[in-house]
Parts: C-alpha cells; structure tokens; sequence
C-alpha cells in the first residue's frame, strides 16, 4: 500500500460519493469505555470494529454496534470462515492503513478494490447496527468521530469494491 489515506483524503472520498457526515473531535481513545467517556452525547448507534482472520489467513472486519458481545465462533460459522482470531497489528496496518484503537469501516479506503479485483478481506456488518439513523465510527484515527447514515455507509462500502455481509447476531 501507498501512504494510507488521511482524514482529510477519505472525506473528500466520501464527499465525492455525495455522503454527508459530522465530525466530532475527542482525546485519543482506545477502548469503548474511553469512547463512552470522551465522545459526549451523539444520537445514534456507536460501533466497535473487529480485524480478524481464520487460520487459512483469509481476513474480515467485522462491525457491530459498540456493546455488542461477539461470539467469534458463532461468527465463523455464519460467515463460513475458519475458526476466527484477532489479527495482528502489523496486518492490520499493512492491509488497511490504521493502527489497533483505530479500526474502522472507512479504513475501507485504503483497500479499495478496482477492475473487479477479489477483495483482501470479508466485512461483516451487525444487522442490528444498522437499525439507528446515524453509525458512529472513528475517521481512520482515534482522536474523532463521524456519523453517517447506514445506507451511506453501505454505499461507501460498497464504492470501495466490497459487498458486506449483513448478519443477524442474534441468530
């Protein structure tokens, strides 16, 4: 990968798309908890975002709403992959551009797939999630966040070269 796209490079993106979003600035966080104490008050879903890969190193970023409980082995069998763990910090930099505390949907930017090309990864999105107005996710750093609508959300997805699984968790 080039340099990784820049805040300032995935909302032209996103404006070129003619997605609408709102940035809020907040100290760096790493963790939900932190999310939940610095954010302040932002109507709408809040999401956490998961790298993981199977054991044949095939990859997904999985996005749920923030206090969701993942059951990676349920997940693995919905998804058809492999038994799932995290994955590491340096592939997570190398395939999408963002360091651990940062993961996020927009990292889709930095993978973009063109002439058709296989995507490097699977994105599994919580169908639960997509129920609010708004989806709250970092701007490929942990010192901000961006609301978007769920259906610009899917249509950036999408613009990247992916098609997202949705998946009831519940099931």
């Amino acid at each position: 990968m080039e340099s990784p796209a820049t805040e300032a490079d995935l909302m032209a993106f996103l404006q070129d798309l003619g997605i609408e979003t709102e940035t809020v600035r907040h100290e760096p966080v790493f963790t939900v908890e932190e999310a939940q104490e610095h954010r302040g008050e932002l109507a709408g879903g809040h999401c956490k975002c998961l790298f993981v890969r199977d054991k044949k190193k095939r990859r997904a970023l999985i996005v749920v709403d923030e206090n969701r409980r993942v059951d990676l082995a349920g997940l693995a069998e919905q998804t058809g992959l492999g038994r799932l763990s995290f994955g590491s910090a340096d592939s997570l930099k190398a395939m999408l551009g963002v360091v651990p505390g940062s993961v996020t949907p927009f990292a889709l930017v930095n993978a973009r797939v063109t002439d058709g090309g296989e995507p490097p990864l699977m994105v599994v999105l919580d169908a639960a999630m997509l129920g609010h107005a708004l989806l709250h996710y970092h701007p490929l750093h942990n010192a901000a966040t961006t609301a978007i609508a769920p259906d610009d959300l899917l249509r950036f997805i999408r613009a990247c070269g992916y098609e997202p699984l949705i998946v009831d968790m519940d099931a």
